[in-house]
């Protein structure tokens, strides 16, 4: 089935990228509906719109509030006919109307191999810099599923990065954040195909 595909992105949109790349080339049964993002100088919502996928900026101060915030979110999606929501980088939470509109179809991608060295404050180089000081032999990227609480939800796939003597927190984010984009890829060619989609969901 060919997947109705929303991204909500933050700062550059990596990831969403990464899934627009492999839709052009044939690797992912997808059509992008839509890029919402909290920031509009955002690197997301230009390289969207110079594609003609449909942006909008939504915040709190374009919207009057949180809750509006996640009620224009919710209905943006819906007004498109979004399947599933990606988030690549966003940094706000998912609120509870649109998390309703889309159980179990809103993913995120997080740096770490999940449980370890997720919850509320662990993003972006917090990540990474945990991982150094912790001195595990390994990291990786978690995709899962989003619900009410921070990097929570049902894990949909994972992959596994070596942590190397000689590492930085900087060069430890540039390996991961080489994998994260493709396994985002693995697992909606997998949902596009219905290969184990019933259970990756259930």
């Amino acid at each position: 089935m060919t997947l109705r595909i929303g991204f909500l992105a933050s700062h550059n949109g990596s990831s969403m990228r990464t899934i627009l790349q492999a839709i052009d080339d044939g690797a992912i049964d997808a059509q992008p509906t839509i890029c919402i993002s909290n920031n509009a100088s955002s690197g997301a919502i230009a390289y969207a719109k110079d594609r003609g996928i449909p942006t909008r900026c939504l915040n709190a101060k374009v919207c009057g509030g949180e809750e509006a915030v996640d009620r224009a979110i919710r209905d943006a999606l819906q007004a498109v006919r979004t399947d599933y929501v990606i988030l690549s980088g966003y940094m706000k939470r998912i609120g509870l109307l649109t998390l309703a509109a889309f159980p179990d179809r809103i993913f995120n991608i997080h740096p770490s191999l999940l449980p370890a060295f997720g919850g509320e404050g662990m993003y972006g180089m917090n990540v990474h810099r945990a991982v150094l000081a912790a001195g595990v032999p390994e990291t990786g990227a978690t995709v899962h599923v989003v619900d009410e609480v921070y990097d929570h939800g049902r894990i949909l796939a994972q992959v596994r990065v070596p942590v190397l003597p000689d590492d930085t927190e900087e060069t430890i984010r540039a390996r991961v954040a080489a994998e994260e984009g493709p396994l985002y890829v693995k697992v909606l060619t997998e949902l596009a195909k219905g290969e184990n989609a019933q259970n990756m969901l259930s």
